[in-house]
């Protein structure tokens, strides 16, 4: 296939440019398995789940990622923390007239700064001389998407991470979790929906266009994830149920898939630049959460695959007559897998 195939007009006024004015408050395009659909409101989730569904989270906590400095010589300089790799260091993307080059300092204020190390393709290697967190929390800005043009408040910060964000790491917010509050959460477990964690720390490249025609000539970037025990455990008693698995947002499912890769499924640590298209054969989840994706992105040709490539285009299409809000801070999707045996 080619990326060609995947784009579509969107108008500017369904780029959603703030969060729905309460957690949850957003409309649910349901697809079923055979690409029908149905227009509701997120709040009728739990009407969707059944007792022994297992929802799948991903507990990434968004990061200040954004820094602004200036080099010896007085430059600007824009770093955005792809990555934190240490304690002490990270990767990061840097906007600068001249890039500053290996063993140069860039002062973020009076008496914080980080040195370049080395370049690493697109990124550079930086050491900073206090812990990169606690640098980013002291001086770091919220990284929202470029779509969102407004300067980030403190209700973005609020608003842009989910209510069970945990482990910090994210560039992204893994928007599909924006929706739901704990109230939400509370309710599904009430009537037998159980939940379970996964870690992926969303990548800067989450936003990369891709910049090849054929799906076969991209290069995915890679992220860090983490699969508990617990998650696998909760996974195999869920099959013995005869539950589904619910990924809340792509991020959960790329973690999963990743995971199971092999065939089974495995907890563990591991970096993965799995590109999911269509004709992907799904091994862990039955059901996926998100928001609506950016035209010719790597999410969208995986939410093809995993919905059907007809079905989401038909899906996209109502979607933009049906005036639904589009990306991070937009309505959301509940998409039943095609038949594809696990």
């Amino acid at each position: 296939m080619q990326v060609s195939d995947f784009d579509f007009d969107l108008p500017d006024e369904l780029i959603a440019q703030l969060p729905p004015e309460v957690r949850g408050g957003s409309r649910l395009l349901h697809v079923e398995a055979s690409g029908r659909l149905h227009d509701r409101w997120f709040c009728d989730l739990p009407t969707l789940l059944c007792a022994d569904d297992l929802l799948v989270m991903n507990d990434t906590r968004v990061i200040k990622a954004r820094l602004f400095g200036h080099k010896d010589s007085g430059g600007k300089v824009e770093l955005l923390v792809e990555r934190v790799t240490s304690e002490f260091e990270a990767l990061a993307f840097i906007r600068a007239s001249h890039a500053p080059k290996p063993g140069s300092r860039i002062m973020l204020a009076d008496d914080v700064w980080a040195e370049v190390l080395a370049r690493q393709d697109d990124l550079t290697h930086l050491r900073f001389q206090r812990p990169v967190l606690d640098v980013l929390d002291q001086l770091g800005h919220l990284p929202l998407p470029p779509y969102i043009t407004h300067t980030p408040t403190a209700d973005d910060e609020a608003r842009y991470q989910t209510v069970y964000a945990n482990e910090p790491g994210a560039v992204a917010a893994p928007t599909a979790g924006l929706h739901f509050d704990n109230a939400m959460l509370d309710a599904l477990r009430k009537q037998g929906v159980r939940t379970a964690r996964v870690t992926l720390h969303v990548g800067a490249g989450t936003f990369q266009p891709v910049r090849v025609e054929k799906l076969a000539d991209h290069n995915m970037h890679s992220e860090r994830y983490t699969i508990p025990q617990a998650t696998v455990d909760a996974i195999r008693d869920t099959r013995a149920r005869g539950g589904r698995v619910v990924a809340v947002g792509t991020t959960s499912l790329r973690a999963l898939e990743a995971a199971a890769s092999k065939g089974e499924l495995h907890a563990g640590s591991n970096e993965t630049d799995i590109f999911i298209t269509p004709g992907y054969r799904f091994k862990v989840v039955d059901v996926l959460i998100t928001n609506f994706h950016l035209p010719k992105s790597t999410l969208l040709m995986l939410v093809a695959a995993f919905a059907g490539y007809d079905s989401i285009r038909a899906a996209y299409a109502h979607a933009i007559t049906q005036r639904y809000r589009f990306f991070s801070y937009g309505d959301a999707m509940l998409l039943e897998r095609t038949s594809n045996e696990i």
